[in-house]
C-alpha cells in the first residue's frame, strides 16, 4: 500500500515540477525509510510520530541538510495526500525545518581558474572539446547537466547566447564572453565532425564514442586537470559555476543579474557569494592590516 502511495506522489511530483530524476531518487529513498520505520500506512502517521522519526534519525547524527531535506520530501507528500483528500491534517505543517550552517562552496580564484584552462592541450581533437566545455562552463555558470544535455540548436555564435533548459524545465537565455564563442567555433570547426565520426546525433558535445558526454565522464575530466595544473582543492564542474558567480559579486555585479543568469529560484540561494566576498576581505583586512 505505502509503495503505491509514493510511487503515486512522485509521478504527481514529476509531471507538476519536472524535477530530475536525483531528486525523486532521494524522495523516494526518504519515503521508502520512513515507512519502514513506521511500519504502518503512511496515511495514518501524525505530527508526533514524525518528530519521534526525526528524534530517531538524529540519534544517527543525521546532518542538517539532510533532515532538511526529508522534511521537505514529507512535506510535500502530506500536502499532496490532503489535496487528495486521503488526510484531513497535514502532519508536517507545525514541523520547522532545521538551521543549516551556512557552507561556503569550494570555488577558484582568478589565477586558478587561468591555470585551469591553460593546462589543457588543445592541439588534440579531445584537448580542444575540453577546452571548449570548460571555458563556457566558467563564462555562464552552468550546472553540469546543464552542460553536458546543450543541443546543436541551443547554442547560437552568431548571435552570442545559449538557450538552457535548467531545474522544473525552466528556460533561461545566457550571453556567452568572447573567449568561449572562440573556443566553442573552434570545436565546431575542428572537432565536433571528427568526434561524430559519421554518426547523427544533437548533442553538442560528444564523448569519444561520438554520442552525448555523460556527468561522471566529464567529472573525471576536469578532476585529472586539475591534478595536472596542481590544484589542490576538491575540484568538480560545479567548481567553476561557484567561480563564475563569486567573481561576477567581486567585480560588482548586483545579485538579482547573477541569480538570473545561475537560474536560482530563490535570490537566498545566490546570497552565499556575498557572504564568500565579505569573508574574503575579513581574511585580507587580518592579514595585511597592521592592527588585523
Amino acid at each position: 500500500m505505502n509503495s503505491e502511495l509514493i510511487e503515486q506522489f512522485l509521478d504527481h511530483y514529476w509531471l507538476t515540477t519536472g524535477a530530475s530524476q536525483n531528486t525523486l531518487s532521494a524522495y523516494r529513498s526518504d519515503l521508502i525509510i520512513f515507512s519502514n520505520w513506521l511500519n504502518k500506512s503512511l496515511i495514518i502517521a501524525d505530527e508526533k510520530s514524525i518528530k519521534s522519526y526525526f528524534l530517531f534519525r538524529q540519534s544517527n547524527n543525521l546532518s542538517a541538510s539532510t533532515q532538511a531535506r526529508i522534511l521537505t520530501c514529507l512535506r510535500l507528500f502530506y500536502r499532496f495526500q490532503l489535496s487528495l483528500k486521503s488526510v484531513k491534517n497535514d502532519p508536517t505543517a507545525q514541523l520547522i525545518h532545521p538551521k543549516k550552517p551556512t557552507k561556503i562552496p569550494v570555488f577558484l580564484n582568478v589565477e586558478e581558474v587561468d591555470k585551469l584552462l591553460s593546462i589543457v592541450n588543445i592541439k588534440t581533437v579531445f584537448g580542444l572539446r575540453d577546452r571548449a566545455m570548460l571555458e563556457l562552463l566558467y563564462s555562464c555558470g552552468l550546472r553540469v547537466s546543464e552542460l553536458i544535455n546543450l543541443s546543436y540548436h541551443n547554442i547560437n555564435l552568431n548571435n552570442e547566447y545559449i538557450k538552457v533548459q535548467g531545474k522544473g524545465n525552466k528556460e533561461r537565455i545566457l550571453p556567452m564572453g568572447e573567449i568561449a564563442i572562440n573556443y566553442l567555433t573552434k570545436y565546431e570547426n575542428e572537432a565536433r565532425t571528427l568526434l561524430l565520426k559519421k554518426g547523427q546525433t544533437d548533442s553538442y558535445f560528444l564523448s569519444n564514442r561520438g554520442t552525448s558526454m555523460t556527468r561522471q565522464n566529464f567529472f573525471y575530466i576536469i578532476k585529472a586537470y586539475a591534478l595536472k595544473a596542481g590544484i589542490n582543492k576538491k575540484l568538480s564542474p560545479h567548481t567553476l559555476r561557484h567561480a563564475f558567480a563569486t567573481h561576477l559579486v567581486q567585480r560588482g555585479a548586483d545579485l538579482r543579474s547573477v541569480q538570473l543568469m545561475l537560474g536560482h529560484s530563490d535570490i537566498s540561494t545566490t546570497q552565499i557569494y556575498t557572504h564568500i566576498q565579505n569573508v574574503q576581505l575579513k581574511t585580507q583586512h587580518s592579514k595585511h592590516h597592521p592592527r588585523g
